[in-house]
């Protein structure tokens, strides 16, 4: 299993930046992928989650109106295109997959990042963004 996040690096602020995360190893369209990050010093958080049939998506407030979240089933590939970036959005973004079994699982996944090892959750390595002038 292997999930592999891309697309960070510096951008100032107002700009953007789009990440993608590319899975193998499981059935891909059977999961709930969701986009987390974590700042220095502060506890990873949910940023944006999306079901396996990808017509449900949840933002954490502070992004929502920014950032998109997307998938690709047919490439095995989870986007997250990212717009108006600040300073705060500054972090090292991971991708993650929890089976897709019942409705709310893409809410459970971003609302509980601490819980994977009971939920059986792949996460992939992250990638780092920087938004600074």
């Amino acid at each position: 299993v292997q999930l592999q996040a891309s697309g960070g690096g510096l951008v100032q602020p107002g700009g953007s930046l789009r990440l993608s995360c590319v899975a193998s190893g499981f059935t891909f369209d059977a999961y709930a992928i969701g986009w987390f990050r974590q700042a220095p010093g502060k506890e990873r958080e949910g940023v944006s989650c999306i079901n396996s049939d990808e017509d449900r998506t949840y933002y954490k407030s502070s992004v929502k109106g920014r950032f998109t979240i997307s998938r690709d089933n047919a490439k095995n590939t989870v986007y997250l295109q990212m717009n108006t970036m600040k300073p705060e959005d500054t972090a090292v973004y991971y991708c993650a997959a929890r089976a897709d079994l019942y409705s709310g699982t893409y809410l459970d996944l971003c609302a509980s990042p601490g819980e994977s090892s009971a939920n059986n959750d792949y996460w992939g390595l992250g990638t780092l963004v920087t938004v600074s002038s």
